[in-house]
Parts: C-alpha cells; structure tokens; sequence
C-alpha cells in the first residue's frame, strides 16, 4: 500500500503522459514547473508530507474498510460519525497550513457519494457498477491518487434543461455506445486541482428526467487521457508570481501556495465498461448530486474554517504592527471574527455527530445540517473578510510595489513613512498587509471567499435543499397541538395523528 509524501507525489505527475494544458492564451510545455501551477502543487503536497508527521498521522490517516491497511484520509470511505468529524478537524488543520485551497475534498467527496449510490443502484437493478467503483476504491487507496470530482457542466441557458439546450454539449454526455465502452462529449467547469490530478470521477451535475439517459453519467478516467485538455483559469493578482524574484515573493502575498480551477474539456473521449458507473440511470442522478453535494458542503465547515484562522491571525498581527492593538473596537472585532469562524466549525462538526451509517456500509452526513453549513459559508466569511480589511486600514490597497523597497532611490523614504509600530519590523507589515490583501482580494480571495459563494453549489442551492429537508409540515403539527389543547395527553395523541400522516402513514 502507497503511502505518497511529497516528493513522491511531485514525481507521480513528472510520470503522466503530458497533459494538453492552455494558459494566457499559451499551451504549457512543463505543467509542474509554470509558477501558477507549482504554487497550487505545494498546496496539494501538504496532503501527504502531514500524514508523514507522527504527531498529525492519526488525523491524516485512517484505516482503510477495504483493505485493513493505512491510507491517506482523503481515499477513505467515512466509516463512522468520528471519522466525519476528523474530515472537518483534518481539512481545517491543511487550511492553517496554507490558507488556500489544497484540492483534494472534491474527490474525497465524490468517492463516498458514488459509493453509496452505486451499491444502491446494484441493490434495486440488478447492475453491477459497485463492485467496479469498488475496485477503482481500492486503487486510489493503493496508489494514493489525487482523484478530480468533477460534477460542474458549463449548463449553457440556465433556463432550460440539458435536452433543450441548443448546444447539447454544454452537458457532458454520451456520444457513443459500444461494446466495449462508450465516447463522451462535453466540459467541466471549474475544476478544483484538476491539472495536479490522477483521476477524473466524473458525475452528473443536476438531477436528470426520464428522457435525459445521456446525461446521467458517471465514470473514472485517467488525467492524461486521449482527448482530455485544460484550460487554466485565471485568478486576482496571479501575474505577481511570474517574477520568481524577491519583489514578486513580497508582493504575492502568500507565494509559496495556491489554488487551482480550470475547465477540462472532453473531445469524444473513450471509457471503458471496467470504468463506467453510472450510464443511463436518471432516477439515481438526483441521488448522486444530493450526496456528493452534502458531502462537500460539510467539507466547507472545516477549509475554510482554517482559512478563517489564517485571517484571524493576520488581523491580530497588523493591528500589532500598526499600533492599534490596544484599541477597544479592534479587540471586538477579533473576537467576533473568532466567534464567526467557530460558528462555522460548530456546522461542520455538528452535521458530522449527528451523521449516520447508509446501506453501503459508509457514514453520511445530516444533510440539513450540511446545508445550513455551506448556507451560512456564502455569508460568514465574507464578514470576517470585512472586519479583517477595518482592521489593515486603507494602505492594504495603496501600498507601493515590493520594487520600490527594493529600490535604493526609494527604499529608504518607504521605511520613513510606512514604519507603523515603534521597534517593530516595516518590512513584516509590508508582507502582512499583502497577505491580507491576498486573502481578501488576490489570488486566496478565490478559495476563501468566491468558493464560499459558489464552490458545493450557489445559495439558492442550499436553500431548496433546506426547504426539503427541514418539514415545515411537521412543525406546524407540533405548534396547532399546542395552540388547541394544552393536555398533555391530548397535544401527544394530536402529534402523533398528525405526524402518521406526514411520514406517509407509517406507525410513529
């Protein structure tokens, strides 16, 4: 059994046949290489030289429930609610490290919910695709793969569904039936790690009708594939990381690490039969998205949770450096930073307790209490965002090139002027007011805030699920019971009645 760390990760890409990856209107000739992407490499890279620290190996690890053997938690199959929470506890810790994105939840994600609904869809079908997810399981957990959950199509006008759509393609889809396999067709959007993976999963993005057989589908493919291509997506600020010099270290704000979201492009690719695990199901797509979709939105109540320590800390730090550090108003606002960041954990932490076993034999999450957690995801961090950028003050964003610091000519009249807090070191809150400027607006802005809009699916996504999930209907039985008759007695008899007919008729 693999247990990958660092290096020889970096070396598990070297070997991939060369991906077919466009950037700035560029095809990249050396992926690993290019400062963008290395950047997001050392982000990914942290995922397994932690599980090599003897003190952090328990979080990061976990025994596998296929094999017997110890695997990197991001290939395990949850197996109980402890396992649920030392996710979130593992995924707050890798975003203390980085303060960005390390790329790696999607596919984690995506390997639970595919599990579950593959051994479902044996269970009522007859098919056989879970013990071909299985195997494919068993070789993630073996060779430690960075596995893409990819679930976003492009979708086209919104406003119509995937069989409506001008340009079918817009919707990854089936182009070809054979014996052997199928060709597919299409794009996914926004693809966290996509160019640092070694699988692709792929899954439907929205629950399919009848008539849409198509689109329902579900498979694994290799990242160098035939057919497959890249193209990066840009992100704030990321031009500052082409210098490779100690200006652009400066300016970057956190040059070390990055995050990564591209679109892959699938031009007529072949999946074998072995690798296919969904192919026409439409009443099982609904099933898939749901899952994978709670999955992740529990994964935001710890990455970003960490990200949120990282904010947290830079605005201690230059209230330090500024001289505010004493100031009333700005120990309020950290300690409502604090109390927002917890709030979030406590989301995570609480739809992972309250978790439970599936048929499958893997743990699940609560599912409302996931989505009350992405819910409250699309707003908190922006606030701690807000409370940090009161706190750095106006020169966050009007602060001079790293280049004039650099400059003799200019050097010296920079430290004159921008030296905050006596005896303390100008060239520290130079780098921390870019760090904020990173987190809130730059190139960190996009894991910590825009994928807290978006990433795991937008609001209104949370919302619907929450409406579904939460039974009004129920609540109101318990609120009439009381409102007609204080009895105890009576207000019970009048619950259960009511609740027999809510639950469908069955014995309560």
């Amino acid at each position: 059994m693999t247990l990958m760390n660092a290096e020889t990760y970096r070396e598990s890409l070297r070997q991939r046949k060369p991906l077919k990856v466009w950037l700035d209107g560029k095809q990249i000739d050396n992926v690993i290489e290019h400062p963008y992407i290395k950047a997001s490499i050392n982000s990914v890279a942290l995922t397994y030289e932690l599980a090599h620290d003897p003190e952090l190996k328990p979080l990061m690890t976990a025994t596998s429930s296929l094999s017997g053997e110890t695997i990197n938690r991001f290939c395990h199959l949850h197996q109980s609610t402890q396992d649920l929470m030392s996710k979130v506890k593992m995924q707050r810790l890798l975003g203390q490290r980085c303060g960005t994105c390390f790329q790696r939840c999607v596919g984690m994600d995506a390997l639970n919910a595919v599990f579950a609904t593959t051994f479902d869809m044996d269970k009522k079908l007859g098919t056989t695709y879970h013990e071909r997810f299985k195997a494919f399981a068993l070789a993630m957990e073996k060779n430690d793969w960075i596995v893409d959950g990819a679930m976003t199509d492009p979708k086209g006008d919104r406003g119509l569904r995937p069989s409506e759509q001008t340009d079918k393609d817009v919707y990854l889809r089936v182009v070809e039936e054979r014996a052997d396999g199928i060709v597919v067709r299409g794009a996914k959007a926004h693809q966290t790690g996509a160019i640092n993976s070694h699988q692709i999963l792929v899954m439907p993005t929205v629950a399919m009708k009848a008539d849409e057989q198509e689109f329902a589908i579900c498979f694994s493919i290799s990242a160098d594939a035939e057919g497959i291509s890249y193209i990066y997506g840009r992100q704030p600020c990321d031009e500052r990381k082409l210098a490779n010099d100690e200006a652009s270290d400066i300016d970057s704000g956190s040059s070390c690490y990055g995050g990564q979201e591209a679109l892959i492009v699938f031009k007529d690719v072949f999946v074998p039969n072995a690798n296919i695990y969904m192919n026409g199901e439409t009443e099982f797509a609904g099933t898939l998205v749901d899952r994978f979709a709670s999955y992740h939105r529990q994964s935001y109540g710890g990455c970003k949770v960490g990200k949120g320590d990282v904010a947290i800390g830079a605005a201690a730090s230059i209230a330090e450096l500024n001289g505010a550090a004493k100031a009333s108003h700005v120990k309020d606002k950290i300690v409502e930073m604090n109390h927002l960041n917890e709030t979030l954990f406590a989301c995570g932490i609480a739809c992972s307790a309250n978790g439970s076993k599936m048929a499958s034999g893997n743990f699940f999450v609560d599912p409302l209490l996931a989505n009350v957690c992405k819910l409250n995801v699309t707003r908190i961090p922006y606030e701690i965002a807000r409370l940090l950028q009161d706190i750095a003050g106006g020169l966050m964003v009007t602060l001079p090139s790293a280049r004039d610091w650099l400059n003799p000519e200019t050097a010296g009249i920079l430290e004159k002027y921008f030296a905050g807090a006596a005896g303390l070191d100008t060239r520290l809150r130079i780098r921390m007011l870019r760090l904020i400027e990173n987190l809130t607006m730059g190139r960190g802005a996009v894991a910590y805030l825009t994928e807290s809009m978006h990433g795991a699916g937008s609001p209104q996504a949370q919302r619907i699920l929450i409406s579904r999930l939460a039974n009004v209907d129920e609540k109101k039985i318990y609120a009439k019971a009381l409102a007609m008759n204080n009895s105890l007695e009576t207000v019970e008899a009048a619950i259960r009645a009511g609740l027999t007919k809510v639950r469908g008729g069955k014995k309560v």
